[in-house]
This record gives C-alpha cells, structure tokens and sequence, in this order.
C-alpha cells in the first residue's frame, strides 16, 4: 500500500484528496447541505483530483512549466472554491435578474468555465470541448446566425449569471447528479472489482457458457454484462473485461475484428442493464424527478431483450460459421467458483435496498461497506491494504473524470434553455418530419447517434435530452419513453462508426483494425437497434401498466427481437441465404417496431416464424434422407 501511495508526490497528493473527497459525500448522505455549498466543493475536489491524475501532456513545453500549470490550474480550482464559500450566503439569498452582479463574479465564473472546458479536455478529449466553444459562442453571438437560430445574445454579467451563480448552470443539474448518485454508484463499483467481482462475473460466464456452441462469445457477453451494469462505462468495461474475453475468443476461432466487436457491443449493453446502468440513467432520473429504482426497473425488460438477441446471434452464427466451443478441459481451468461465490453478496445488497425502497446513494454506500466485509467470510478471498487502498483511490477518480465533463455540459442546458434553443430546435424538428411520428424518431435518432461519435455516453444524452426530447413529446409520447429513446440511441453511438470509442478501445485490446471492429459492433447492434421504437408505442415494454399488459409487453419484444436475429444470424438448421434472411429480417423489424397486438404486428410475426419453421423443418427432413457416411 506504502509504494503505490507513495509513487510520486502529485499521486500522494491525488490520494489524499481522494479520501476527502470519499468522507465528504459520506458526511453529505447523512448531512444534505445547501445545493451551492455541497456543489462547489464536489466540483473543486473533482478538478483537483483531475489536474493531479491527468497531468498536461505537451511534449514542447518543459517539465517545470508543464508541472507550473497543473499547480496553477489546482489553485485556480481552489480559489474558485473560496470565492463561493465566502460568497455563500451572498449567492443564496440574491434575486436572479434583480441583485447586481460584481467584477469578482465574472472573474472567478469566466475562471470556472475555463476549468471546466480544460478539465473536460484531458477527461474526454476535444470533441466535447469544441462542442462547448460552441455553445458559449451561441450565447454571444446568436444574433448574427439566420433564421429560427437567431436571438438576440447575453451580455457579459447575464451568461456569468445563468451559468455560474445559479443551480441551473454548471451548478446544476448534472452537477447535482453527480453529487447525490453518481460518486456513490463510482464507489461501489471501484470496491466490488477491488475484492475480486468483476473476475468472479467473467468465471461464472465461461463456467455458464463456455461448453456451449458459440461458448467464448456468450462468456463474454454475459460476462461484460454483468460488470457493464456495474461498472456503466462502456469504455471501462471494455478494457478491463475485453482483456480476458477477446483473447478467449480468438482461440476458439473467433476472427480477432469480430471478437473485438462482440466485446464491445457487450460492454456497451452494460450501460442498459440494470441495476446501475450508466451515468446517463442517474441524469434521466433527475430530469424525469423519478426515483431511480423507478428508472433501471423501467430499463430492465429492453435490456433482457438487447442481450437475449445477442446471444441468440453469436450462437447462431457460430453454427453457420463453426466456431468451437471451449472443451471441459479449458473451462475446468478456470479457478472454482464455489469458493468465491459469496463474492455475489454485495450486488444482492445493492439490488434488496433499492427494491426495499432505500435511497439510491444509501443503498450504495451500504453495498460497498459490504465489499469489505463479505470477503472475509472465508479466507481464501480475503482482501489487504493493498485492495482497499486500490478503491480508496480508483473511485474518487473515476468520480471525477465524470464530475467535470457533465459539469461541464451545464452549460449546455443553461444556453439551450434561456435562449429557447429547444423549444425552436424541436419545432424545427416537427416541420422537418411534417408532424409524421416515424419520421420524427427517425431524425432524432440520427441526430443522437451523430452527436454520440466521440462523446461519453453522458454527454450525447444530456445534449439529445434537451434538444430531442421536447419535440418528441410534443408527438403525444410519454416522458419516461421519450428519454429512454434518446438515452438506447445515444448509449449505441459507441459502436457507431466512424468515431466509435468503445469500438476503438476493443480494437486495441484486440490488436484489430479500428475499422473492422467497429463495422462488426455496429453490425450485431442492429440486432437491438429499433428495440427503442417498441418501448416509444408500447408502454408495458417500460413495466408501465398492469401486470398482464407488462407481462404481454415484454413476450412480444422477445419474440419479436430473437426473429430479427436469427436473420442476422443467418441460422436455422442450415445455412439461410440472402434471399431467406431478408423477408424474415423485414418480418422481424416490422414486429418490432409494430404496436403489440396490432394487425402488423401479428401478421409479421406469424409470417416471420412460419418461415424460420419451415426452414428450419426442410433442412432436418433433408438430413434425414441423406445417407449415412458410416455405414
């Protein structure tokens, strides 16, 4: 524990400001403070913690300048902090658009926003940054752009006032978020795959799957699922399970572009599934002022399907292709399971307090206090210094590489919002689609996989909440459907070529083209790509309604995702051609995106599995009738 502490002092530093950072949010669960205290202060520890575990990178300029700037950035982070400490009482009891505004205001507001703007540079990359260069520039200069874009700008001291000194800028929302559900969710996460979880997830799929067809891809599917909800990041997720899965595959015959794509799509899924989700479901129930239990209950019935079809399409494809499964031999090398199963306990503490009702970040906190009781129950899983001291420092930053980007898009909302930016842009959106609701959808979902190529997932779904959403609400569709459309499209612009991050980051686990590995993951994502237009005419597909229509609901999205992929997989006890694959695809498609119980729906599922059945049933009579080599 000493030497990893101690590597360096900016790492020391890091990891104490860590452990504040974690009694912090422990002390805020059981003492709620002021929204413009506890804000700022989990801002401040947030690019603190940055600037000292992303230092500068710029090879030009010296080590002792590049290491002057990190140390100037952390004490502009901290005298931003002191300007709202002493300002407190001040900033909470101001009459927005009535109390003046002072030059200290927009001193130290410019200063925040260009923390945040370098801040989410070195957490994300540029992308994200020109896209808030582009907003701010829209509030000063909206009124030179034509059309339904022009308005008519803000001055200096009103952008500083609806950004900076309000909760509905960068102190906001998704700032807000972030203090009361995502650093808790972070912890839990950075505990459970200290103690051994995350390798316990992986274990259980090769044991579960690995002996059937298609045995390495399913492994890594259900693997990457179960640590994807955990985990939310499909970019983690991929690097840290794809390093086991990919290798797996490959050895069993799976091309390397393909295993690459399978991980990927399996680790994007993970932000789908509940009970964590990713961190855009934490921001939907903030935005929905829905519980979250409410949210990852509503999100469990698309994701069952999403990962049902997956399966059901590497199995397929499997016997068309000939991949191997793993022998017991390989599977039996995996280490035993039973041993190490009690580690299943601290999910099932999460899972029984939010379903009992318990706060989401409560529920948190007490599952990963579990993570360091539960391993002792038996000594071989034991943990040390070594693996707490490893939580103690991974889950503070991971928190705050994902505190100062969606920070960060609070300018984002503030600007769209006060410049009525969404409410034009989403009757712009109507008149475009000529008020057609297929038509609609089908921009908005363009819209969000475009936005999506190179930002988190987070991000691309606070931005499409804001602009999409009120337009699709506007078509008669509910609230919770309408951000769930927007959140499946942007959470699937992962593998979405060209910019395709988590695609990327499987392809390098991998050592595959970028290219191929993408065009895969984007390829088995059509399995589940227009899952969104069921939940959008189908409530109960939301666990919306009575428990029959539910019921119902989601019988109907499974039945009509697995025909969509057994065209996809081109499988049905023989080898299917195009010209077989295409009618059962187009019946597929239409039955997913059909209304439940309608005459479209009915009619292309029974046509859709009539021919799958006779298919099917042609080969196995044929492969009675042909003669047997043996004999």
């Amino acid at each position: 524990m000493r030497e990893m502490i101690l590597k360096s002092p900016a790492l020391t530093a890091a990891f104490v400001v860590g452990v504040a950072m974690i009694a912090f949010q422990v002390w805020l669960l059981f003492e709620p403070q002021q929204p413009l205290f506890e804000r700022p202060v989990h801002l401040a520890f947030a690019l603190v913690l940055l600037f000292l575990y992303k230092p500068l990178t710029a090879p030009r300029l010296p080590r002792w300048l590049r290491i002057g700037l990190d140390a100037a950035a952390i004490l502009a982070a901290l005298a931003v902090l002191g300007y709202y400490l002493t300002g407190f009482e001040r900033l909470t009891t101001r009459m927005e658009n009535v109390s003046p505004i002072f030059t200290t205001d927009i001193l130290f507001g410019a200063l925040l926003v260009f923390l945040l703007l370098e801040g989410s540079r070195r957490a994300v990359g540029w992308v994200l940054v020109w896209v808030l260069l582009a907003f701010i520039a829209y509030a000063f200069w909206g009124n030179v752009l034509p059309g339904w874009l022009n308005f008519r700008g803000f001055g200096v001291e009103a952008a500083t006032e609806i950004t900076t000194m309000t909760t509905a800028g960068v102190l906001g929302i998704t700032t807000s978020t972030s203090v009361s559900f995502v650093f808790y969710f972070i912890l839990f996460g950075a505990f459970y795959a200290a103690v051994g979880g995350g390798q316990l997830f992986i274990d259980l799929a090769i044991r579960a799957a690995g002996r059937a067809t298609g045995g390495t891809a399913k492994a890594a599917i259900i693997g990457s699922s179960l640590m994807g909800s955990i985990s939310g990041s499909a970019v983690a997720n991929v690097v840290s399970t794809g390093v086991f899965t990919i290798p797996l595959m490959k050895r069993t015959g799976v091309p390397a572009a393909r295993a690459a794509g399978i991980e990927a799509i399996a680790s994007t899924g993970g932000q789908l599934m509940p009970p964590i989700m990713g961190v855009a479901a934490f921001i939907m129930a903030e935005l929905l002022g829905m519980p979250y239990a409410q949210i990852a209950l509503a999100g469990l019935i698309p994701a069952v399907a999403f990962y049902l079809a997956l399966l059901l399409v590497v199995d397929l494809s499997a016997r068309r292709d000939g991949v191997r499964a793993l022998t017991s031999e390989e599977v039996s090398q995996t280490p035993a399971i039973g041993p190490r199963l009690h580690l299943i306990l601290p999910p099932l503490v999460l899972i029984g307090l939010l379903v009992s009702g318990y706060s989401a970040s409560y529920s948190a906190v007490v599952a990963s206090l579990a993570c360091l009781v539960v391993p002792f129950l038996r000594a071989s899983t034991r943990i040390g210094w070594k693996q707490i001291a490893e939580a103690l420092r991974d889950a503070p930053r991971q928190a705050a590489e994902v505190a100062v980007p969606i920070a960060a898009i609070g300018l984002v909302i503030a600007v769209a919002v006060q410049s009525n930016l969404a409410l034009k842009f989403a009757g712009s959106l109507l008149s475009l689609s000529e008020g057609s609701i297929y038509a609609s959808l089908m921009l908005a979902m363009v819209g969000c996989i475009i936005m999506g190529m190179g930002l988190p997932t987070v991000a691309a779904y606070i931005i499409g909440a804001v602009l999409f959403v009120p337009a699709i609400e506007d078509l008669g569709i509910a609230p919770l459907a309408a951000h769930f459309f927007i959140f499946y499209y942007c959470v699937l612009s992962m593998v979405t070529p060209p910019v395709a991050l988590a695609s990327f980051a499987a392809a390098a686990v991998g050592k595959a083209s970028a290219v191929h590995t993408s065009l895969s993951a984007f390829g088995l994502s059509l399995v589940a790509f227009f899952v969104p237009f069921a939940f959008v005419f189908d409530p109960g597909v939301l666990a919306q309604g009575g428990a029959g229509q539910i019921a119902f609901s989601a019988l109907s999205l499974l039945v009509s995702t697995a025909l969509w992929a057994v065209a996809f997989g081109g499988w049905a006890m023989r080898p299917l051609g195009w010209a077989t694959r295409l009618p059962i695809g187009l019946a597929g498609l239409v039955a997913v995106i059909a209304p439940s119980g309608s005459t479209a729906w009915l009619v292309a599922l029974t046509a859709g599995w009539a021919m799958v059945i006779v298919v099917a049933f042609t080969a196995r009579s044929s492969a009675r009738t042909l003669p047997n080599p043996a004999e």
